[in-house]
């Protein structure tokens, strides 16, 4: 088994398939049919691994592809009503709908369908597309970025070159664009680096669980966007609900937490459980059926938070930068627009134009209505966590009425894993077990993701100091990654463990598949990182960083259905 790699040349690598990476490649080849362009993608094909609860603002769809009504993506549903409720235990209250979230004129759709839909008109245009094709490492050479390492597979789970050994190959480009979506493992790296983050902001982030229900005909009304805020999150704890009707009898719904919540004992997913059984809610989807579920992480950190976004040879795009409008609910316009303005820099440094693409890209993205965008609303997310529910609620509005997103300040941020309670100084929460009709486990859960990784590689959640688990996690925090892991993957186990967590969400029973074990004596840690969903959680917001979250080979991970 030689480790010898094979070496492909480009002028363009685009690493991922998202919306952001897609618009990048097609944009190129709109202004440059000549350039060659390659994007790669790990998942098993274009948008398996693409999550979201989507209501597209079509305004960079046109300015990319202005005749995309003409064949639009499948189950593209044009908003018809807006309701944003204020949730109490009991009742539900219908509130104005803020400015940022009027959706007329934009459409509720499956974001995997709209990758689906782009990479076939990538395809169309000569643009090489390399699905299952997992990037882990970036080559630098000199100082500069000349490619990525891709498409490593065989190794073994004790990290030996197993018989189907493939050392992966060297995919070269004169610009790599990264459009790995949120917490990429490639471009975490490439922030250390090239010092991306100096001067910025802490990037703050969000835990989104979704799930897809089809329902009664008579329930289903095509096109209603219905958010909530409130309940049964704690006024500490930043978050909503989201609700969406597309297609035949489709009820896309789900919930976001930010990652910045202080209490340990918090479970983001039965926290959407529970939120699924309030009397505003269950009435959606009583008599229906689950069919999908998911979660990811996403960027919240706003236009503070944005990183420096270019380095020689690369260039950053799309959710792995953090253009997600937070009030808006909405981020895929403005990471296509990302990628467009990288294109059009690229190719124009490519035809001799404009040689000083890495200037260029950063001040015609600040010259856009993206930045003007964002800048808007730099200031609301911040207030949450400054202020708390209600006083964000106001600082909302009157940033909003008042000060027009023009207020003469700009709030930044804190470390998300910096936040936590120690779990003796918290309350404890306790949850209603699923009854398997409207509430769920995660093992049931994950199932409907479509997970899967092969069994005999090394495990890609890896613990940096194994010691550490215990004299902090677990000692101090009881086990929080056992609780905001979204499908089961971290388990405390042993004699300590079961008395501390009897009758919690951490003692339902876990997958086969065990991979990793941590911590002595009365309590350990197993890592099951077979159930993984790719939503980048544990990287995010373990105590102390010590989870690395690193890529596994192509294909693995979740497969989400066209629906989702």
């Amino acid at each position: 088994m030689s480790d010898a790699r094979e070496s492909m040349e480009f002028d363009v690598l685009v690493v991922g398939g998202g919306p952001a990476g897609l618009a990048a490649a097609i944009r190129i080849k709109q202004l440059s049919p000549e350039t060659n362009v390659c994007l790669i993608e790990k998942g098993s094909e274009i948008g398996a691994h693409i999550l979201s609860g989507a209501v597209l603002e079509p305004r960079a769809l046109d300015e990319l592809l202005p005749d995309w009504r003409e064949d639009p993506p499948a189950l593209a549903t044009p908003v018809t009503e807006d309701r944003f409720m204020l949730l109490t235990e009991r009742r539900g209250f219908k509130l104005p709908t803020p400015p940022q979230m009027h959706n007329e004129g934009n459409y509720i759709v499956s974001l995997g369908n709209v990758c689906r839909w782009l990479g076939a008109k990538a395809e169309a245009l000569g643009i090489e597309i390399y699905p299952g094709f997992a990037a882990s490492e970036t080559i630098i050479e000199d100082g500069r970025v000349k490619g990525v390492v891709a498409g490593v597979m065989g190794i073994t789970r004790e990290g030996e070159k197993g018989p189907n050994y493939q050392p992966g190959m060297e995919l070269r480009a004169t610009y790599t664009v990264f459009a790995e979506g949120c917490r990429g493992s490639l471009t975490k790296r490439l922030f250390e680096t090239f010092d991306l983050r100096a001067g910025v902001a802490p990037q703050t982030f969000a835990i989104g669980i979704k799930e897809l229900w089809e329902i009664p005909k008579e329930k289903h009304k095509p096109g209603l966007v219905w958010h909530s805020t409130g309940w049964p999150l704690p006024s500490d704890t930043y978050g909503g609900s989201f609700l969406y009707m597309l297609g035949e009898n489709l009820v896309s719904i789900g919930f976001v937490v930010g990652l910045d919540y202080p209490n340990p004992w918090l479970s983001p997913f039965d926290e959407f459980q529970r939120f699924k059984t309030h009397p505003a809610v269950r009435g959606f989807l009583e008599g229906g059926k689950r069919i999908a579920y998911g979660a990811r992480a996403l960027n919240e950190g706003g236009i503070q938070a944005v990183p420096k976004l270019v380095f020689p040879g690369g260039m950053l795009v799309g959710d792995c930068a953090g253009f997600l409008n937070v009030p808006k609910i909405k981020g895929t316009h403005t990471a296509m627009k990302s990628g467009m303005v990288a294109a059009e820099a690229i190719a124009a440094a490519l035809a001799g134009e404009s040689p000083a693409v890495l200037e260029s890209y950063p001040e015609a993205l600040k010259k856009s209505w993206v930045w003007e965008e964002l800048q808007g609303v730099r200031n609301i997310r911040p207030g949450f966590a400054k202020y708390g529910f209600w006083g964000g609620m106001l600082n909302a509005a009157l940033d909003t009425y008042l000060f027009r997103g023009k207020a003469p300040w700009t709030w930044t941020h804190h470390q998300d894993h910096e936040t936590l309670r120690k779990a003796a100084e918290a309350p404890r929460i306790a949850y209603p077990k699923p009854d398997g009709v409207l509430t769920f486990d995660r093992l049931s859960s994950v199932y409907l993701s479509n997970t899967n990784h092969e069994e005999d590689q090394p495990s890609h959640l890896v613990l940096k100091d194994p010691g550490r688990w215990k004299s902090v996690n677990w000692d101090q925090f009881r086990s929080p990654e056992s609780r905001y892991c979204p499908a089961a993957v971290y388990e405390a186990v042993g004699p300590e463990a079961e008395r501390e967590l009897k009758g919690t969400p951490d003692a339902e029973a876990r997958g086969e598949g065990a991979s990793v074990e941590a911590g002595n004596g009365g309590a350990r840690l197993v890592i099951n990182a077979q159930n993984c969903v790719h939503c980048k959680t544990c990287d995010i917001k373990d105590p102390t960083q010590n989870i690395d979250w690193r890529t596994p080979e192509g294909g693995g991970g979740p497969n989400y259905i066209g629906g989702m």
